[in-house]
């Protein structure tokens, strides 16, 4: 069958789901971002452009209303004009304004005689008119200095003159007028602004690119439907939310405005700018964006259908892993049938092995507990027998009695066969702690004699009471000494320090100064010794921790790492009259014991 672990991601590619969402969510909020801070980029840096485009045609304007201002000052004192009005011969006047206007390049030049009537023009089409009641004719007369007027045309265009009377002897002969050509600089504007309108000291509109303005005021000209070619070209804006709040709007359509003063006569020019360049390079910008997303989602949708095809081949594949297995199951139960009648049999052998097993740990662990005794008492014989030798009988007497001793302690250990087998059988009594650690002492006087061992111990006045069974609870402190004997033999100042204390438990401390215990974790196993081969059985220790769990305590073992050595501790409850405490059976249960 195929692993469940490598399918799991396969039925449940949520992170990957997730991603998708997290790419999307992202993708809509960088575009939206990003077109809101470059569509403000992008239209201040329009505006901008608009602003110097006007100033640009601004000085323009002024350059030509200055040229132009001072032609009628120029001919004015022209002898030949002031001639031919003297001697109304205006033969050759026409062609002298010509060449005039030839050389200063305005749009016309026109003498008036002092009637009004057109005597020379540089427009042969005016000759004869009369513009008596034009402003330029009338201002000239009453100001006698050049004047600036507009006025309407025969074509309905504005014209801007500068006229100026000319003066014989004192007295006006006539007027020179010099029409400024500003509606080339109105062409000039229309090929590079989106729109451009000059408003006098009124707000009337005198120059447009849009001809269809002039003569009205800026409100009026925006609500007029322009014609498609001009006004499409000039206000065609995109509509959508993307753009900033725009400054005026033409039949609903956004435009960006700008206004600039003019420093003459209170003019002002209004410009105005469409977004669709703006919105060229936003929409660039966000073309790139987008396309970046799409390829992550695109991989992503790849590593989806390339997730999906490996579904389907590991579906495939489990299915006929599963008809294989079924097979395999077929076959596996008609031999498991066969394997259980050949337990049945090994059951009964591991059974059998068991019971060996057993009573050869019981074994070792009495032969271990009977070794200490019957050293004691190989001591003590060979003592009383020195004692009897130099007729020292009665202190013979008391080695013949800690060998009567030692053989009750004997038969006590035999008797614990039984409980090595069963715990939990043995009677439980008021011990008094200190008391158990001087017996053990006792016993293990021979051997502590026997080197140069300092021993150590702190034991309280007071009475220490534990609930135990005393003969293997001596059992257990002697193991301890017999353990630190070993431990210090190889060491030039052996020393074992006894301690017996009290707290919320009572408990036992012996303390050695030797190497210490290499592996601490398998200390208390079974069989487990670091003494040489034929020194130990390893089950000292093993038999111990399990007697002080028998008595609801605990058996504890450390290396000292200030001094040097092994410390082991017993820890055990105290003893307290008429309160009953769970105790650890053979079974695993626990049984009530009454204090």
């Amino acid at each position: 069958m195929t692993d469940t672990g490598t399918e799991t991601p396969l039925r449940n590619p949520w992170w990957l789901r997730i991603a998708v969402a997290l790419i999307l969510v992202t993708a809509a909020g960088v575009i939206w971002v990003t077109n809101a801070w470059l569509t403000e980029r992008f239209s201040e840096t329009t505006r901008v452009r608009l602003e110097l485009r006007s100033a640009l045609y601004i000085g323009n304007l002024r350059s030509e209303l200055q040229r132009t201002a001072v032609v009628p000052l120029l001919l004015a004192r022209d002898p030949a004009l002031i001639g031919s009005l003297n001697g109304q011969d205006f033969s050759t006047t026409s062609a002298r304004l010509m060449a005039a206007q030839k050389e200063i390049n305005v749009a016309s030049i026109r003498l008036l005689d002092a009637s009004g009537r057109v005597v020379a023009s540089t427009d042969r089409a005016l000759l004869g008119g009369n513009d008596l009641s034009q402003p330029y004719f009338v201002e000239a007369l009453r100001s006698r200095e050049t004047v600036f007027t507009v006025s309407k045309n025969e074509a309905g265009a504005n014209e801007f003159s500068y006229s100026r009377a000319v003066v014989a002897e004192g007295k006006a002969v006539g007027v020179i007028a010099v029409a400024a050509d500003l509606l080339r600089l109105e062409r000039s504007w229309a090929g590079i602004s989106d729109a451009v309108a000059v408003l006098d000291s009124a707000g009337t509109i005198v120059l447009s690119t849009e001809p269809r303005w002039r003569g009205l005021t800026l409100p009026e000209a925006l609500s007029v439907r322009s014609a498609p070619n001009a006004i499409d070209r000039a206000f065609q804006v995109t509509a959508d939310w993307t753009n900033q709040p725009p400054d005026a709007y033409l039949r609903g359509k956004a435009v960006m405005q700008t206004e600039t003063r003019i420093p003459f006569r209170g003019w002002r020019m209004v410009s105005f700018a469409t977004y669709d360049s703006i919105r060229e390079r936003v929409n660039a910008v966000l073309a790139l964006e987008i396309m970046g997303f799409a390829i992550i989602l695109a991989a992503a949708f790849y590593i989806l259908s390339r997730r999906e095809r490996e579904k389907s081949v590991a579906f495939m594949r489990e299915s006929a892993d599963l008809r294989a297995l079924n097979n395999r199951l077929k076959a596996e139960i008609a031999e498991r049938v066969r394997v259980q009648r050949e337990l049945r049999v090994a059951e009964q052998t591991v059974q059998q092995s068991s019971k060996l097993a057993a009573l050869g740990e019981m074994s070792a662990g009495v032969s271990h507990e009977l070794n200490q005794p019957l050293a004691a008492m190989k001591t003590y014989l060979a003592g009383a027998r020195l004692l009897l030798q130099r007729g020292r009988g009665e202190e013979a007497l008391s080695s013949f009695q800690r060998i009567d001793d030692l053989v009750e302690r004997m038969g006590a250990i035999t008797r614990q066969l039984k409980s090595f087998a069963r715990k939990g059988e043995e009677a439980m009594e008021p011990v008094d702690l200190r008391a158990s650690v001087s017996a053990a002492l006792t016993m293990m006087e021979p051997q502590l004699r026997s080197g140069v061992i300092r021993v150590s111990h702190s034991i309280p006045r007071e009475k220490i009471m534990v609930l135990a069974d005393r003969i293997r609870l001596e059992q257990v402190i002697i193991n301890l000494l017999r353990n630190a004997v070993d431990a210090v033999k190889s060491q030039r100042d052996p020393m074992i320090e006894i301690a017996v204390g009290t707290g919320s438990h009572a408990y036992v401390s012996v303390r050695d100064n030797g190497p210490g215990v290499a592996d601490l974790e398998k200390l208390f196993e079974p069989f487990f010794t670091t003494k040489k081969p034929g020194e130990g059985t390893g089950l000292g220790l093993a038999i111990s921790s399990g007697i002080v769990s028998d008595f609801g305590g605990r058996l504890t073992a450390q290396n000292n790492e200030t001094g040097g050595g092994a410390v082991f501790e017993v820890e055990l409850p105290l003893y307290e009259p008429g309160v009953r405490r769970r105790m650890p059976t053979p079974e695993g249960g626990d049984s009530v014991a009454a204090e």
